[in-house]
């Protein structure tokens, strides 16, 4: 119940939120997806190669900002997909003290495999869907992207009046 002087929610407060409570449902779609993966490919590898194929090479660094995790978590999955030849570490010709990581052959016939597997799960899934639907949605979801950018956490700076440790001064 509202407590007194609660502003009841609007229509468009209403539809914003039935729309946070379907995008977290998705979640059911990308579970569904990832147990279509191969056992040697969990879906943070698939992620890492997806990246890799639409940025080109780059520096671990990079990698790690653009999947917003830990430095040691990315390395942990970048070790994995290159134990499996899906990436390989070259050096920078900028840089000789980096490594570039790069997609293989192998890592794109493996994206190639894993995009099959997606569209196949999905067409099994939506087979009651119209040619429309499925286009209005894929519309949809990539104006909502679009809206949303490169959305990836930044750094809090931390002030010195900020800091819970200068308070108690």
């Amino acid at each position: 119940m509202e407590g007194a002087g609660a502003v009841p929610p609007t229509e468009q407060s209403r539809q914003y939120r039935e729309l946070a409570r379907q995008l977290r449902a998705v979640g059911v779609v990308n579970r569904e997806l990832a147990r279509r993966l191969p056992a040697d490919c969990p879906p943070a590898s698939a992620g890492l190669l997806t990246l890799l194929r639409r940025h080109g090479a780059m520096r671990m660094s990079q990698l790690t900002e653009l999947l917003a995790i830990d430095l040691s978590v990315t390395s942990r999955h970048v070790a994995h997909a290159v134990e499996r030849g899906w990436i390989e570490r070259l050096p920078d010709p900028h840089d000789g003290r980096s490594r570039l990581l790069r997609l293989t052959g192998s890592g794109e016939r493996l994206l190639d495999e894993l995009s099959e597997l997606a569209t196949e799960s999905l067409a099994e899934h939506l087979s009651g869907w119209t040619a429309d639907d499925v286009a209005t949605l894929n519309r949809l979801l990539e104006r909502l992207i679009a809206d949303f950018g490169e959305c990836r956490p930044r750094p809090v700076a931390v002030t010195p009046s900020s800091h819970p440790a200068d308070s108690s001064k």
